[in-house]
């Protein structure tokens, strides 16, 4: 059974969904995305995504081709057409095809390209691997320099995901002047005693949605949290430390560069954070 996938309004068995070799965000990389979790049915911090979207299309000066209630109303049937219970919906919005490749950007009038697509992982809130949590490495952050436009430029991402991979590590934090910035795909925090630390937000690292979410609940649970940047000796240090993102929620990390991060095992803010973050967000999924 092939997935049924979305392209410019229209729903096509993914074998038949087509886009233009002329289109910029294939020639370059011209274009932003989310993504979305889906758990029991539910979309997971909509919103959120929707808000990061319009301004990740306005820095880009690319003009938003659908209503809030499109989006959502495309994700919903999605999920009901690809019998969707726990998983993710990617969209991705370019600047379209302008007919022809050219540096400067097309006229105005040029028609935005939609696509958005399902995938189904059954028991994403249940990974094994918040239990035992994950090894990370250190790598230089070669990116350009507006991280927090969430643009489809994955290139450096995916060869520091590789070099992890070739380092036995579970996944990279990128590290720039000494400070680490973020993972490959995700935000990055320490732990030590009561408080959480992360790095401040800026055009250093991406606005995450679930970075503000889970931020917003620990100061709820009466969890000291500090916004600035730590080194990588620092967070070896630390009592815990995790990540977040809209996939892996929250997720310990257990060792850095080899080292053992505390005791080496899954601490209990990490845990608690995670168990806070699925049962509020499942609340207010739509």
């Amino acid at each position: 059974m092939t997935r049924t996938v979305y392209v410019n309004g229209d729903y096509l068995p993914e074998d038949q969904a087509m886009v233009s070799v002329f289109d910029r965000g294939f020639l370059m990389a011209d274009g932003v995305y989310e993504v979305v979790s889906v758990l029991g049915g539910k979309l997971i911090d909509f919103e959120g995504h929707m808000v990061r979207l319009k301004r990740s299309l306005s820095e880009l000066a690319i003009a938003n081709p659908l209503s809030d209630d499109a989006y959502l109303a495309a994700h919903r049937d999605l999920v009901a057409r690809n019998d969707i219970t726990d998983g993710l919906v990617y969209l991705q919005v370019t600047r379209g095809n302008p007919g022809d490749r050219d540096f400067a950007y097309p006229s105005a009038d040029t028609v935005p390209t939609v696509v958005m697509f399902t995938q189904s992982k059954p028991g994403l809130a249940d990974a094994p691997a918040a239990k035992t949590g994950w090894s990370v490495v250190s790598v230089d952050d070669l990116r350009w320099g507006r991280r927090d436009i969430k643009t489809v430029q994955l290139l450096y991402p995916s060869m520091a995901k590789m070099e992890a991979k070739a380092r036995g590590a579970d996944d990279a934090w990128m590290v720039e002047d000494g400070r680490v910035t973020e993972g490959t795909s995700n935000n990055a925090y320490i732990v030590k005693g009561n408080t959480i630390v992360t790095r401040e937000l800026s055009h250093d690292i991406l606005h995450g949605i679930t970075r503000a979410a889970v931020l917003r609940f620990a100061r709820e649970a009466q969890m000291q949290v500090e916004e600035r940047a730590f080194t990588i000796a620092e967070a070896q240090e630390a009592d815990e430390a995790f990540i977040t993102s809209a996939s892996a929620f929250v997720m310990p990390v257990v060792s850095i560069d080899g080292a053992r991060v505390g005791a080496g095992t899954v601490g209990p803010v990490a845990t608690r954070l995670r168990e806070i973050y699925l049962e509020e967000s499942l609340k207010t999924g739509v």
